[in-house]
């Protein structure tokens, strides 16, 4: 045989050392640790200790650009994404001027290809409706011409029922998934965080789980009666959990994501009134915690996504009411995914299946597949490596997390996509 253009050595694939090798961007060899050994390349990885996984995929992040470049841009947002193993990200539509029109949907896409040429790979999400306002729907037909891959009206519920029964169906028309945030505004009120005796405690206004149960409640019930996916943005609760176990033993067409940040901090984290831990829908009880994680080990749940959210410093060093929603997460949502493996509340398949087979399935991207024949589009992470959260050490422009000047296990090398290096740690 040829030479190939890379091998990688000794790494671990779902607990055993593997070789693998590249030609022409695919996976040409596949086989045990040492079958490669008297084999030539181009370049050759020596990747004992280190984990391989395919690329990983979120399916809901914030990128700021047109409009907010200063919390985020296109290229720093990619960046981010590249380092933590991200290949492929679907950016939200809440730009300025909003994501609901072609034009915005390829400035994003020119700005991606410009910046990340060999990627990662930038999806939009088109606006639900015009300026995200709810009243009227955006021209979806326009947005999925342009490259949207899914439909949202992000952060900005809809609460006319009928006005989203329309949207799901006409989404459906086009083979698009609506992803919807849950969350009814009435009962949300002015809530800065969970409410119970932590926010009677702290003097601050709470938003129940009830906000987020109702619209819940609502999206399934509409995915029955009109037979149409919907997905549900970032659960928070055990009350949205026990819905969606109802929902999938009837066979309801609804699938869910939560994000790293409620499976691992509870409401007890924004004692202090720490605005970095302050998101939407707010972080919950430690019930909650554990019913999040235990939908994920289940199916209920179906996928992870960060909801990266970046924010400029000053803006979060205000009151916590006064401070913006929002944790920027694609620079460490794999080192936090990787603790609840070592924790072992989720195994290594369970990372797999949320970060990456999932979101394809869902959105129908072409999953990474670790096989012969297939792209070379792969991550070598080192779960030995200790790092901590700085201004430093992220790349991504926001810098607002929880976890921010702590330690952290776990970290990206290496990011191929299509056998093209897309990220290398220094």
């Amino acid at each position: 045989m040829p030479p190939s253009d890379m091998i990688v050595r000794g790494a671990l694939w779902e607990g055993e050392p593997v070789d693998l090798a590249v030609s022409d961007g695919r996976i040409s060899r596949f086989e045990a640790a040492g079958a490669l050994a008297g084999e030539t390349a181009s370049e050759i990885i020596q990747a004992e200790g280190l984990v391989l996984l395919p690329g990983l995929i979120d399916c809901h992040v914030h990128l700021r650009e047109p409009g907010q470049e200063y919390k985020e841009d296109i290229t720093s947002g990619l960046q981010a994404a590249a380092a933590g193993g991200f290949q492929r990200v679907m950016a939200m539509a809440n730009t300025v001027p909003v994501n609901d029109s072609a034009s915005v949907t390829r400035f994003m896409l020119q700005r991606s290809r410009e910046s990340h040429p060999e990627g990662p790979l930038l999806s939009p999400v088109g606006a639900l409706t015009v300026g995200l306002q709810g009243h009227v729907l955006a021209p979806m037909h326009e947005l999925k011409q342009a490259g949207c891959a899914a439909m949202s009206n992000d952060g900005q519920p809809v609460d006319n029922s009928d006005l989203f029964r329309r949207a799901l169906e006409y989404s459906s028309d086009l083979g698009l998934r609506v992803i919807d945030h849950c969350e009814d505004s009435a009962l949300a009120g002015n809530g800065v965080m969970n409410e119970g005796s932590m926010s009677n405690t702290l003097g601050l206004p709470g938003q129940p789980t009830l906000a987020e149960a109702v619209q819940v409640s609502r999206d399934i019930l509409l995915a029955a009666h009109l037979d149409i996916p919907v997905h549900l943005a970032h659960i928070s609760c055990r009350e949205s959990v026990e819905l969606l176990a109802w929902a999938k033993g009837k066979g309801v067409p609804v699938t869910a994501e939560t994000c790293p940040h409620y499976l691992l901090w509870d409401e007890g984290r924004v004692q202090g009134y720490d605005s970095l831990a302050k998101v939407n829908p707010p972080l919950r009880t430690r019930d909650d915690v554990q019913a999040l994680l235990q939908a994920l080990r289940e199916g209920i749940i179906d996928i992870l996504a960060t909801d990266h959210a970046p924010h400029a410093g000053h803006e979060k060093e205000v009151p916590f009411a006064e401070a913006p929603n929002g944790i920027s997460g694609l620079d460490t949502a794999l080192s936090l995914t990787w603790s609840l493996v070592e924790d072992g509340q989720l195994t290594e398949a369970d990372l797999v299946r949320l970060w990456c087979s999932g979101p394809a399935d869902i959105f129908g991207f072409d999953a990474p597949r670790l096989a012969p024949g297939q792209p070379a589009s792969l991550v070598l992470f080192d779960p030995g490596i200790v790092w901590r959260v700085s201004a430093e050490t992220m790349h991504s422009k926001g810098k607002n997390t929880p976890c921010f000047g702590q330690e952290l296990r776990g970290r990206v090398r290496s990011n191929f996509l299509a056998g093209r290096l897309i990220y290398q740690e220094k």
